[in-house]
């Protein structure tokens, strides 16, 4: 416990200060400067012990040089102790702070923080598919062409997705060189943007391409390590780039078929599967983000399609109308499907995706 004195007015010189608290002497001193602010501290246990209400007690203190009571202001606060102004009104000689009082008058301060009702505008809950708004701008873009689809066959383990030889290929390169400058004529980097990446070894070379072209430094790509992995396809690993067309027709039966399993670790998802992901992903942007430029570079075309169906409300039956060739490169607009990627048959719409049947 710390006491504070505040002399108002320079006392006489000769004068002693002698203050007590239930008989034991805690200060006795001459005031010096006019101004003087001094601190004592009960430091004797004992009494404390014997004596729980200390601050309650506190007001039996007996200041024995009355000519001097007038002329002080006596606070007490635990240590560390606050900086208050002292009262000029002579009747508030001694003004002990209680604890329990304190604590009492922060809670009806801070009362109004709980009790009022938030602004439901700028409020941001679960993200759901497909969502009222977004409060971010985003750019989709396929990586170019990898070393295995240069050779025509299926790559979607993730154990080799940091492998060089599932990065892009010489004409994959130059694709992503055009998305670059064309994301800059788009200005989709102008003044700052974010780059995420799948970690996979194509799309995070592209992610650099990007960068490079529109002035963004390292510090602005931001690794993505799961939810942006290629679509696993099961027993089609190591087959020919012909034969996702089977998958591609299961799609479009239901979203929630699988591609035929296969025991090398490379899972076999379902288009269902895929927007769990993705939704996961827009999840953290959305929450992370608030008025930002992303650019999400995905290794293949699924992650995207699914992504963009969810967004739009699209039937997932229909995710592959909306196929991104290598290097593609698109404006996010859950208003509207693109023109030359409207589906055959009008546009089957889904408003509680995944169930779209």
């Amino acid at each position: 416990m710390w006491f504070k004195i505040h002399w108002k007015t320079p006392p006489p010189s000769s004068t002693m200060l002698h203050i007590e608290f239930n008989s034991a002497l805690l200060f006795h001193r001459k005031p010096t400067n006019p101004h003087q602010i001094s601190r004592i501290q009960l430091s004797s246990n004992g009494w404390r012990q014997k004596n729980q209400k200390t601050v309650e007690e506190f007001k039996t203190m007996v200041i024995s040089s009355n000519p001097l009571a007038p002329e002080l202001h006596i606070s007490s606060h635990q240590q560390p102790y606050p900086s208050i102004p002292f009262s000029t009104d002579p009747n508030n000689v001694i003004l002990p702070i209680n604890r329990r009082h304190l604590l009492a008058s922060l809670s009806v301060a801070v009362a109004p923080f709980f009790t009022s009702q938030p602004p439901d505008a700028g409020a941001r809950g679960l993200f759901q598919m497909p969502p009222a708004r977004l409060t971010n701008r985003y750019y989709l873009v396929r990586a170019g062409e990898s070393e295995f689809e240069s050779m025509g066959i299926i790559n979607t383990n993730p154990v080799a997705k940091t492998s060089v030889d599932s990065g892009l290929s010489e004409r994959g390169k130059k694709q992503t060189v055009r998305a670059a400058f064309e994301l800059k004529a788009m200005k989709a980097c102008e003044g700052s943007c974010w780059i995420w990446p799948s970690i996979t070894q194509r799309a995070y070379q592209a992610a650099e391409i990007i960068a490079s072209v529109n002035g963004v430094t390292r510090s602005f790509i931001v690794p993505e390590y799961s939810f942006l992995d290629a679509r696993g396809l099961g027993a089609f690993e190591g087959k020919n780039l012909e034969s996702v067309s089977e998958v591609y027709a299961s799609d479009s039966i239901s979203p929630s078929i699988k591609p035929p399993p296969i025991n090398d670790g490379t899972p076999n998802e379902s288009v269902e599967d895929v927007f769990v992901r993705v939704t996961q992903l827009m999840s953290i942007l959305e929450t992370q983000y608030s008025g930002d430029t992303v650019i999400i570079v995905s290794p293949d075309s699924d992650n995207l399609t699914v992504l963009q169906a969810g967004l739009v409300g699209l039937d997932f039956r229909r995710h592959r109308d909306l196929s991104f060739g290598p290097g593609e490169v698109r404006f996010v607009d859950i208003n509207s499907i693109p023109t030359y990627k409207q589906p055959a048959s009008a546009v089957y719409k889904c408003l509680n995706p995944p169930s779209c049947r």
